[in-house]
Order: C-alpha cells, then structure tokens, then sequence
C-alpha cells in the first residue's frame, strides 16, 4: 500500500516542524518548503536525516517551485505566513502579499494536481470581537483599513475566501483551521509571541512587560495538541468544505499569565506594565477576550486538549533554561 506523502509549507516553523516529526511517526514522506524567513534548520535536526524527509528553500511566492513541489505529494498542508503582531506592523504590504500570494498560488497548484489541501487560518479573523466563546460562524468586528493591524485578519480572510471558493467552484477538497494561540517548544519569543517572550524575561531576572492593563485573556494551546488535532482532520474526509477552530478553553489574563510565570520560575522579576502606544504603533488596538468554541471540531472528530497551561509554561521554562545554559558554556 502507498504511502501518503506531505509538503507542508512553513515546516521549519513552530508548528510546521511538529507536525513534521508527527507525520514521519507515521510513515509518511514529508516535503518541507521554507524561506527560513521566520522559521529554523534547529526546529528540523532531529528529522533531518529521515530517509523520508527531504527540504527545499524556498518562497511559497516562486509559483513554478510550488508547482513542482504540489505535484509531488498527496495532501498539502498550508501553513507559511507572515506571523506576528510585531512583523505584520513593521512590514504590513510584504506580510500581506505573503499571505495572499502565497494562498493564492498554493492552492492554483493544488488544483491544477487534484490535491487535498488544509490551510492554516488564525483567530484574529474574528478582529475585535470579544463575546465569547467564538464559534466559526461568530461575527468579524474590525476596525478601519486605514489600521494596518487589521491588514492580518483581512489577508487571512481572503485566504479563506479563496479557500471556500476553490472547493465549491473547483470541487477542490480544502479545509480551514483558525489557531487559538498555539505555544509550546520551538516557539519563539519574537514577533510578538507572549509565552516564550515572558518566560525569558523571567529566567534571565528582568521585568516581565505586560502591554495595556493586563486585563485582557487569551488561552493557549500546546502545540502537541495542535499537531494532534491537525491529523485527525487531514484523516477525516468529513472535515472538507469546512472551517474548525482549533484552541484550548482555559482562559487567562495576561496579568495572570505572568504571575503564573513568575512562581513557575521562582522569578523575583516585577511585572511592567507597557501602555499600548509605547510597544506598538498609534492607533493599536486590541481586543479584551479571544475564547475559542470548539464543539465542531471535537463533535467530529473527538479531539480535546490533553495538556494545560502549566504543562506548556513547564516545558517552555526549561527550554529557556536549557538555552541559558549553552549560551554560559559558550562564554566560558
């Protein structure tokens, strides 16, 4: 029996390179394509060498090498993207041609080569909306475009968009996750990334900065859950044509969230407060509560996080230690 085989685009990433060491579990083959532009060759060492594995560099805008690489595999999954609140900001026009561009042409491939595609989505589709929890079909709420911050959810709009109307108009078989705050090892504290960036301040004694009041909750997902979550949609045919929030629903302030941190860690740091017009552009703005609902994708499929957020903030901590304490070897 034939194998199935994989490209998955942004696999050197966080995520990407979980679900990398996941499929090969399997027996599958896996194609990572990545420009390398946000993600890391250290996130692929221990698959490196695979007999199944290969890595191409490269840009998911090079259409002719996507083309290429689509043809040679069975399903594609979708997940390179300008990430990151302080990325998009810096680099609004080139984050958002990345994202739709590349969308654009991933999914031309994949019609042009019948093949199976999941997408990576996001919740900041659901913008400023903070009733909750959010549902797929939950209301978009977003400020002007004039705002670049919105320039992200409206990028990955579109790729849903395009998503949907390859299905219906191309039959192409697609499938949408919106990621709920995916954390765990490999992420790192740049761009924005909240855990990683808060853990590090502590470990290293200095003040954890926490934007705005602190008021504001999020729940996090253990990328192992992500990843698991991921398959059981790529293996159920019932998850074409449709769209599936993907998250935890243990939510926590960002106040909360550096306490938790800060014990965890035994951390004497204090907690800075950061008023929004400091850390980001004018105009920022942010939204009070993001909670996922997740029936449909456990009513399908019977996926529910295992691990909580102590468990992600535990090994996240001695990841950050662990680099700590190469970085002393390298200074000695």
């Amino acid at each position: 029996m034939a194998r199935t085989s994989y490209l998955i685009t942004g696999g050197a990433g966080f995520i990407g390179s979980h679900l990398v060491e996941a499929l090969l579990g399997r027996g599958s083959r896996v194609v990572v394509l990545d420009d390398l532009s946000t993600g890391r060759m250290v996130n692929l060492d221990g698959v490196g060498s695979h007999p199944d594995f290969r890595f191409e560099q490269g840009s998911v805008l090079d259409d002719v090498l996507v083309d290429e690489l689509v043809n040679e595999c069975d399903v594609v999954v979708h997940l390179a993207a300008a990430v990151g609140v302080h990325r998009i900001l810096d680099k609004p026009l080139e984050s958002f041609l990345i994202n739709v561009e590349g969308t654009e042409f991933v999914l031309a491939a994949a019609k042009r080569h019948k093949r199976r595609c999941l997408l990576a989505s996001t919740s900041e589709i659901y913008g400023m909306n903070s009733s909750g929890p959010l549902s797929e079909d939950s209301d978009r709420h977003l400020g002007p475009p004039t705002v670049t911050r919105w320039s992200y959810s409206t990028a990955k709009a579109v790729d849903e968009i395009l998503a949907f109307l390859y299905h219906r108009e191309y039959g192409l078989p697609t499938t949408v996750v919106r990621l709920f705050n995916t954390v765990g090892p490999r992420q790192s504290p740049a761009y924005g990334m909240v855990v990683p960036r808060l853990v590090r301040q502590a470990v290293a004694g200095e003040p954890l900065t926490i934007y705005g009041d602190g008021c504001q909750t999020r729940c996090f997902c253990h990328v192992l859950d992500v990843v698991d979550c991921l398959i059981r949609l790529l293996d159920d045919p019932r998850s074409i044509g449709e769209v599936f929030n993907v998250g935890s629903g243990e939510e926590v302030s960002m106040l909360e969230l550096a306490g938790r941190i800060r014990n965890r860690t035994r951390s004497s740091s204090p907690v800075r407060m950061v008023p929004y017009e400091e850390a980001y552009k004018a105009g920022f703005a942010d939204m009070r509560r993001r909670v996922p609902d997740t029936t449909k994708v456990r009513t399908l499929t019977g996926w529910m996080p295992t691990r909580g957020l102590n468990d992600v903030l535990d090994e996240t901590i001695a990841e950050a230690l662990a680099e700590r304490a190469t970085m002393g070897s390298f200074l000695v």
